[in-house]
């Protein structure tokens, strides 16, 4: 009997993830409101759609467990379409870092159908389908709003009928046309509602909707992510989006600060930081987003600052695209060097001697990224590599490294950031001499049993006495 019933539970064990179900009615497509169709210029209702032989997305360049679950979805009649930037990706010929799904669903739906999965945010609420190995599927149900609206009809009470959309309006809520074209699991086609395929041909970064002021008035953020894409694909900004970009530039700071900090961390570990920077400069973005840099951009030191910002920008991006670790205090601190080294205070640190400035590069850091703030153990292992930099300096006019140097726990990260600023600067290099970098020297073991001090030989004596 015990046998018996452990094969079963074995057996129920072994099930799929997923549950198959009844399939669920398709929703038709719905009229947009009038405001709606007055933003998007009264496009048609039907999109262009791109039968397989005519793109190159191929079910072999998608995740297992991504087709897993779009499968899933369409087994149990819901739409289920690859979204976003992975359908971009995909057709640029570039390797997806994660596969968005889109359906039409609803996440309680969705929960009961995918066995480990999770609901996650409490304004919009997605679901996370769990695979082996930590691997995970994100899927979303088709909205009629932005990120920036969700908040909004969240914060005023507006349900969730009202949040939820069909697959165009889902297409026109998106920021770019080159991020809202569809991938149908049915039938392998491509959805085009916002002409975001000829977009892909021609190279051109264009925000959805025929007035891109309107748009970014709606969510500033929109900026970045239209300089993020131009400078990680190379593509041109459309005129319109351009000029509205320039214009608006300064409503950057109408944005909540996480928003806008996750925005410029997403860009600095991108691996196209350089390109993204010179594109901030140029649109004036850079000034909006980083108040504190506006003062070096102009002053007599303007071109040095740009001659390390960029120098050191493109550093970073060959370490990220080579695959190394960048801890997020080596990349602040590398960020911050080109403002930091043309102030007076600065300067004033270079006093010929060991001395740790940590109180005031501290708060020269903080100047610079006001108004964001970071982890206490991010800024202070920054804080710690900056403050290092005279005393390399120091130690290497004298010929001899001071344990007091190198003995910081930020050491190796300190004199990374030296060799890439005298690298930029034409100087020469620390470079991977062992003499040269020094460490913690190991402990010498001799083999030999250390000799008892007398003292201690006279304590176990006496202690034996009384014993006996």
């Amino acid at each position: 009997m015990t046998t018996s019933s452990s094969k079963a539970n074995k057996y129920r064990r072994k099930k799929k993830f997923y549950k198959k179900r009844s399939p669920a009615p398709v929703q038709p497509a719905q009229r947009l409101p009038a405001e709606q169709a007055d933003l998007f210029g009264s496009p048609g209702l039907h999109p262009r759609i791109i039968p397989r032989p005519e793109h190159c997305i191929s079910r072999k360049d998608i995740d297992r467990e991504a087709l897993k679950v779009l499968y899933c979805l369409k087994d149990n009649g819901y739409m289920a379409y690859l979204v976003g930037g992975s359908v971009r990706d995909l057709l640029l010929g570039k390797r997806p870092k994660d596969f968005d799904i889109g359906t039409n669903a609803r996440p309680e739906e969705l929960k009961k159908l995918f066995r480990h999965s999770r609901i996650i945010g409490r304004r919009f609420r997605l679901v996370h389908v769990y695979f082996r190995g930590g691997k995970i599927i994100e899927v979303s149900t088709f909205r009629c709003r932005s990120e920036h609206d969700d908040r909004e009809a969240a914060g005023n009470g507006i349900g969730d009928a009202n949040i939820f959309g069909s697959p165009r309006e889902d297409a026109f809520r998106r920021d770019l046309s080159i991020n809202g074209l569809f991938y149908n699991i049915a039938d392998f086609s491509i959805i085009d509602y916002v002409g975001g395929m000829a977009d892909l041909k021609q190279g051109i970064i264009r925000v959805i909707g025929d007035d891109p002021e309107h748009r970014y008035l709606k969510d500033p953020v929109r900026m970045m992510r239209a300089v993020r894409h131009a400078a990680r694909t190379g593509f041109t900004i459309e005129a319109n989006t351009w000029e509205g970009l320039l214009k608006h530039s300064d409503k950057i700071r109408l944005c909540a600060i996480s928003r806008v900090r996750e925005e410029w961390l997403k860009d600095l570990r991108s691996g196209y930081s350089r390109p993204w920077a010179e594109l901030m400069i140029k649109s004036g973005l850079f000034g909006s987003v980083f108040p504190g840099y506006v003062s070096a951009l102009e002053s007599e030191d303007k071109g040095l600052v740009r001659k390390l910002l960029f120098g050191l920008l493109g550093h970073l991006d060959r370490m990220v695209n080579d695959g190394a670790e960048v801890s997020d205090a080596l990349m602040l601190a590398l960020f911050a060097y080109p403002r930091l080294c043309v102030t007076p205070e600065w300067q004033a640190l270079k006093v010929g001697r060991l001395k740790w400035p940590t109180y005031e590069v501290r708060s020269m850091l903080s100047e610079i990224f006001l108004p964001y703030d970071f982890r206490r153990s991010v800024r202070d292992v920054a804080v710690q590599i900056l403050s290092s930099q005279w005393n390399i300096s120091i130690c290497l006019a004298k010929g001899k490294w001071f344990k007091r140097v190198w003995n910081k726990a930020a050491f190796r990260e300190s004199v990374m950031l030296y060799d890439l600023v005298q690298e930029v600067l034409g100087q020469p290099v620390i470079g991977p001499d062992p003499h040269l970098r020094p460490g913690p020297k190991p402990l010498k073991k001799s083999g030999k049993r250390k000799r008892r001090s007398q003292r201690v030989r006279r304590l176990i004596s006496e202690s034996e006495e009384v014993r006996v």
